[in-house]
């Protein structure tokens, strides 16, 4: 893998990021307000689960 590709993964990353506070700035917040509600465990099963399957994604199709 070249760095050119991690560079475009990041950027891709960034614009989905970006699309739903772009889109719904209001639904956003109040995404953002209910995730600050989780408990500690709630929100690492919620990290683990986007590692995961981030990683399975990658590992399907970068081969």
């Amino acid at each position: 893998m070249n760095s050119d590709l991690l560079w475009v993964a990041c950027g891709l990353v960034l614009v989905l990021e970006g699309l739903y506070p772009f889109v719904s700035p209001q639904g956003w917040r109040r995404l953002f307000l209910q995730l600050l509600q989780l408990r500690d465990d709630q929100v690492r099963t919620v990290g683990l689960v986007a590692v995961v399957l981030g990683l399975a994604l990658i590992w399907i199709f970068g081969r």
